[in-house]
């Protein structure tokens, strides 16, 4: 590694360690992650119901954030947009 890369390392940890992480950073990205997971499952059971159907809908970070941010509607637009455009 170059000498410059460790230094600023060294630099970043001592400024994380005398500031401390924002808590607004660590809420934040903990509720995304919530909201992503809950898209995952939600679109894992559509896809388990869907499959008698003929309804797939790919889980991904786009999709699983959308169902996850709009809930059903979410669901609603993607399945709408898999029997319409593809």
């Amino acid at each position: 590694m170059e000498w410059w890369v460790i230094v600023g390392i060294i630099v970043l940890i001592a400024i994380l360690l005398t500031v401390g992480i924002p808590f607004n950073l660590v809420k934040g990205s903990g509720q995304v992650v919530m909201k992503l997971t809950i898209g995952v499952l939600f679109l894992f059971f559509f896809n388990l119901f869907g499959a008698s159907f003929g309804l797939h809908i790919p889980i991904n970070a786009f999709t699983a954030l959308m169902v996850g941010l709009l809930g059903l509607p979410g669901i609603a637009c993607l399945t709408a947009a898999h029997i319409f455009i593809l």
